[in-house]
């Protein structure tokens, strides 16, 4: 199996035993490694010594529930994160990928589907592929594609995948004003149904993490009334 391949053992968290023993069984016929846990501070003790290659992680369970095992877990780690919510409401959704989930499943869910959202996610995992593999950079901020890194004034910075495209695509075109939807399909790919103020939540990540003050950005402007721009270089001030 091509995804099982390449990845390390899938984490399962969900106290419902059942539900965790089904998961298992379809992700392991298509060669993908398991592990299950039952609870929330399981969990974060089981990443740290198993690096697992993917997690599905339940919002609903004991000593910890799902959403601050995710906030817990980005602290750390950049590991894909499935969540699966018993709510279909937006606010669950929101908030689970502002917290850094990669995608969500609402219960009741098939199996079926909830193995190819995992494809999926590791298909956007996947290295952004650059034809020259020339690295980009402006005003002490630099991405290397070849090396999947990303520096500011030399001090490397830690990026999800989500942020890592999000920088890409607008680092690979300064001053082009870019809406959400565009921004949007540099992650969802396969027909997801996503809220556009997911981007709203990853640009505020970013800005965290690279600009020297978020709130009067310098790299990522907000071009109100469409999207998003990265720069260019007649407008960088060093930073």
């Amino acid at each position: 199996m091509k995804h099982a391949d390449r990845v390390g053992p899938v984490l399962i968290v969900e106290d419902d035993r059942n539900t965790a023993v089904l998961i298992k069984t379809y992700l392991e016929k298509e060669g993908f490694q398991t592990v299950l846990v039952f609870d929330g501070e399981e969990a974060l003790k089981m990443v740290k010594t198993t690096n697992p290659g993917f997690v599905i992680l339940d919002i609903m369970l004991p000593k910890m529930d799902g959403w601050e095992v995710c906030r817990r877990l980005r602290s750390f780690s950049d590991v894909p994160v499935l969540m699966l919510t018993a709510r279909e409401e937006e606010i669950d959704r929101v908030l689970g990928l502002s917290l850094g989930a990669d995608d969500y499943v609402v219960k009741p869910f098939s199996p079926r589907e909830l193995l190819e959202r995992v494809k999926a996610i590791l298909r956007r995992a996947r290295p952004v592929q650059s034809s020259k593999v020339e690295r980009l950079s402006m005003g002490g901020l630099v991405l290397d594609p070849e090396k999947l890194k990303v520096t500011l004034h030399g001090k490397t910075v830690s990026l999800t995948s989500h942020e890592y495209k999000l920088l890409y695509a607008l680092m690979r075109s300064p001053g082009r004003v870019f809406s959400r939807s565009e921004l949007l399909d540099h992650f969802y790919q396969h027909g997801e149904v996503v809220v556009d103020r997911v981007i709203d939540v990853h640009i505020g990540k970013l800005r965290q993490k690279i600009e020297k003050d978020p709130s009067s950005p310098q790299y990522i402007q907000t071009v109100r009334g469409f999207g998003y721009r990265f720069t260019d270089e007649d407008e960088a001030k060093p930073l």
